[in-house]
């Protein structure tokens, strides 16, 4: 059975596009694989974060996963700061990637913007920390979306050249998976841009804890253009956001794009959108009720990450000791 890691910044509560282009998907890879989930809470301080507001963050983001499928019973959940082979392993891959690696990270650049010289260092030499998420547990497979493949290329790099300068065959090469019919769910204000947690705008995504009313309100004020829905996909041309909504739908309702249109061809959106909130509010609602009631008693929620960690810890830490070992590290 091979090992899945994959992590997700505790930056508020997650979206309905994180729940189909990612959430979602690691639900339904736990059937067939050994699963390591991580609340990332070292990369999210790439970036200044109020104490308090990281701590519930975090607190928040676990539930929401358990709420949505992910089961800390079976497989691994936890917050990454409990681990500290994760950042022992980070210092070991800062030394062997190269600069000129780095500079070819886009998001990096598209992160720190035009004022790159007040970005932390961090933020610079976030791909060598996620790289050591996921070969501390030498990890095969890891789910990600598009904008995420150049940091595990990273990975694998970073991984060969390890192996090559220390004359080993340890870190094993690393799988992307790419999965699920909406990898990429768009924001409901702009077709062309992807819903986003960061969005200043809250009427551009559907977060996980919304309830009906907000659902709704939000599905009806989404752009849309004035014609009627096409009876083909070939018909999006230069519809970005009639597209992401049957999207949304497509990937709620198991079907396909295709088969939507042939369902709705010639609607106007009036009669899609109450269709479309109606699906919403019956996949969503529910993880945020139940994402609210483990909030309720966080010692419970505490407990699961704790435990989680101790898991964690026992797959890394015979793998980051041997890692240290090879460098030259004492282990006394």
């Amino acid at each position: 059975m091979q090992r899945i890691f994959s992590g997700i910044q505790p930056s508020g509560v997650p979206t309905l596009g994180n729940y189909l282009g990612a959430i979602r998907n690691w639900v339904a890879l736990q059937a067939d694989h050994e699963c390591i989930w991580c609340v990332v809470d070292l990369h999210a301080i790439t970036v200044w974060q109020d104490p308090a507001e990281l701590a519930r963050n975090t607190r928040e983001m676990a539930a929401t996963l358990i709420a949505c499928g992910v089961d800390p019973s079976k497989h691994v959940l936890f917050a990454q700061s409990m681990v500290s082979a994760h950042a022992r392993l980070a210092w070991i891959f800062n030394c062997v990637a190269r600069l000129g690696w780095l500079n070819r990270m886009t998001q990096f650049k598209d992160k720190a913007g035009k004022d790159r010289e007040a970005a932390s260092a961090g933020l610079y030499v976030y791909p060598n920390l996620m790289a050591a998420d996921i070969h501390a547990y030498h990890a095969t497979r890891v789910p990600v979306g598009d904008d995420q493949k150049q940091h595990l290329e990273l990975a694998n790099d970073i991984a060969e050249k390890f192996n090559h300068d220390y004359g080993v065959e340890f870190f094993p090469h690393i799988e992307p998976l790419i999965l699920g019919p909406a990898a990429r769910v768009m924001s409901l204000r702009d077709g062309s841009k992807k819903m986003s947690k960061s969005d200043p705008s809250d009427q551009s995504r559907i977060n996980l804890t919304d309830d009906a009313d907000a659902i709704a309100l939000k599905i009806r004020r989404a752009k849309t253009d004035p014609d009627p829905l096409p009876g083909d996909v070939s018909g999006f041309e230069g519809r970005p956001e009639a597209r992401n909504l049957v999207g949304i739908y497509a990937a709620l309702s198991g079907g396909t794009a295709q088969g939507v249109l042939d369902e709705f061809a010639g609607s106007q959106f009036g009669p899609f959108k109450q269709k479309l909130t109606d699906l919403v509010v019956s996949s969503i609602t529910p993880i945020g009720a139940e994402t609210s009631r483990l909030l309720g008693d966080v010692t419970v929620l505490d407990a699961a990450l704790r435990d989680g960690a101790i898991r964690a810890s026992a797959i890394a830490e015979p793998i980051v000791s041997e890692a240290e070992r090879l460098v030259g590290f004492l282990k006394v």
